[in-house]
């Protein structure tokens, strides 16, 4: 055997740029680098006894609803090209997938045996990639997380720091239900994951503790030394979506402890590092 090689697809993601700055060494592809959905182009770069970590995702949730041909090529046909090439070069897939497999409707942490039900595209896109991955790579891990962000660019985190710039108070939605994950702590538990191929096969990994979208808003807003009374609570229906709102998305974290692995730290410790990170951060209250 190779030696052994990390590479990363999505690169250029809020996931795979967290990943591989905590490895530098790894080889990282943007989907303008390499098309995952081809063969003989995944072939050219994954060699024996590599490890590759999978970021690459469509995650543009409503978008999806009406551009369901991309969704699927990117999360479902795009991992099945990777399990396929990694199991013909005895390379090891990580998988990375989502909360939106479930149906939303729980009302305990899932596990991950409990029984999917995506209710969007995006969700049965994803699902799809999931057992593409299972069929053809009997080795891959796959990792269902939930509600990424880095504070930086777009995600929820970032856009409620530049909210509270623009405006007095905003509404946010109090009824959906989920555990923040900050991209760095989930890419340092998927290395950590390489490096421990005893685990099961499917995993749950977010950081601890649950939210609602208005509680995260809240708590970026005191962690700007803003008033979070600022932020004011509403119901899903007064935000609708082309793609329907999971109201519960909280993934148990036991099967990832019992692996041996690392629980990931309570989101909000997480998220006062992530505004730390962030020039224009007062520090924690």
């Amino acid at each position: 055997m190779t030696g052994t090689r990390l590479l990363i697809t999505g690169a250029r993601g809020q996931l795979g740029r967290a990943v591989q700055t905590l490895a530098p060494q790894a080889r990282g592809f943007a989907h303008t680098d390499l098309d995952i959905c081809d063969p003989d182009a995944v072939r050219k770069v994954v060699h024996e006894g590599d490890i590759l970590i999978n970021c690459a995702a469509y995650t543009a949730v409503d978008k999806a609803e009406t551009d369901e041909a991309a969704a699927y090529a990117v999360n479902a046909t795009g991992p099945g090209v990777l399990a396929q090439v990694c199991t013909e070069e005895s390379a090891r897939l990580i998988h990375v997938s989502t909360d939106y497999v479930f149906p939303g409707t729980g009302t305990h942490p899932y596990e991950p045996d409990d029984p999917t039900a995506p209710a969007t595209v995006y969700g049965r896109s994803k699902l799809a990639g999931e057992q593409a991955v299972a069929e053809f790579a009997p080795t891959a891990h796959i990792v269902r997380t939930a509600w990424v962000y880095t504070g930086q660019g777009t995600d929820f985190v970032a856009t409620m720091r530049r909210l509270e710039r623009e405006r007095d108070t905003l509404t946010v939605v109090n009824d959906q239900l989920g555990s923040p994950t900050y991209a760095p702590d989930l890419a340092a538990g998927l290395l950590e994951l390489a490096a421990t191929p005893a685990a099961p096969r499917i995993l749950h990994a977010t950081n601890a503790g649950q939210a609602t979208w208005f509680d995260l808003a809240q708590a970026v807003f005191s962690g700007l030394g803003a008033d979070p009374n600022r932020v004011l609570p509403c119901g899903t229906e007064d935000f609708p979506r082309p793609a329907p709102r999971p109201a519960y998305s909280v993934l148990s974290g036991n099967s990832w402890a019992a692996a041996g692995l690392s629980p990931l730290r309570h989101w909000k410790l997480a998220l006062n590092d992530a505004l730390a990170a962030i020039s224009d951060y007062p520090g924690p209250p």
